[in-house]
């Protein structure tokens, strides 16, 4: 399938700008995609309040802003809910322009489906491709869900496809039900969360290296300051000419 851009009227909420008084270790932008009625927004809301909401008015793109532990790590952690802006039609994906701008904007991507829906199996692909494409360094993480676990009698979409599926695309897969397993989603998100803190540690490394200037030569400076404590103790000793 190949994914083509349509226009949209829905706008992602706004970014909030974090408050200069407080200083967190890490700040962390997830988001989380997939089609429509997959449970996206009941995902979200499981893994930061504990409970399991089953209706929900329609998605409009709601931005979550929590402070979360992980791993004894305080984290400022940011994750965009996204509508069910993708459509599988005729080997096409379409993707609203609004999503795009969210795929720049996060570090870190849950692609969700629902088991009992294998068209929105389908668009998995086409948005781990998409977010490639906007972010080229394979090391963005990006796990793939396969929600609604519990309805075991309405499956579309066997646990063996899902693995596959994340094998041949190099990620990471979970099945698990939202609405009765509570640690399973929070192990995906805590997951996520870990993966994007490992990439900030590799790039402030790099930063930190890029801006510290080499050293001079400890040993070269070391036999420097011998070398005049030696001369200036010889010059002392010589006799005076008389």
């Amino acid at each position: 399938m190949r994914l083509r851009n349509m226009s949209g009227n829905f706008l992602l909420a706004p970014i909030p700008e974090s408050s200069s008084d407080y200083v967190f270790h890490k700040d962390i932008k997830l988001a989380v995609l997939g089609s429509g009625n997959v449970g996206k927004s009941a995902m979200i809301v499981r893994f930061l309040t504990k409970r399991f909401i089953g209706d929900y008015e329609p998605n409009t793109g709601k931005l979550y802003s929590r402070i979360v532990h992980v791993e004894g790590d305080q984290l400022s952690l940011q994750i965009q809910d996204t509508p069910g802006c993708i459509q599988v039609q005729d080997d096409f994906v379409q993707v609203l322009d609004s999503l795009s701008r969210c795929v720049q904007w996060a570090e870190g991507f849950l692609l969700v489906y629902s088991i009992t829906d294998y068209s929105s199996y389908q668009s998995i692909r086409p948005l781990y491709q998409h977010i490639r494409r906007l972010h080229p360094n394979s090391k963005t993480p990006i796990i793939i869900v396969g929600n609604k676990g519990d309805l075991l009698h309405a499956r579309q979409v066997q646990t063996n496809d899902g693995i596959q599926l994340a094998n041949e695309l190099g990620s990471v897969f979970l099945e698990i039900s939202t609405s009765e397993n509570y640690e399973d989603v929070c192990d995906v998100f805590q997951h996520l969360c870990k993966e994007v803190s490992k990439l900030h540690s590799l790039s402030g490394e790099k930063r930190r290296s890029s801006l510290i200037p080499r050293p001079k030569s400890p040993n070269m400076q070391d036999l420097k300051r011998r070398f005049k404590q030696a001369l200036s103790s010889k010059v002392k000793s010589s006799p005076s000419m008389g």
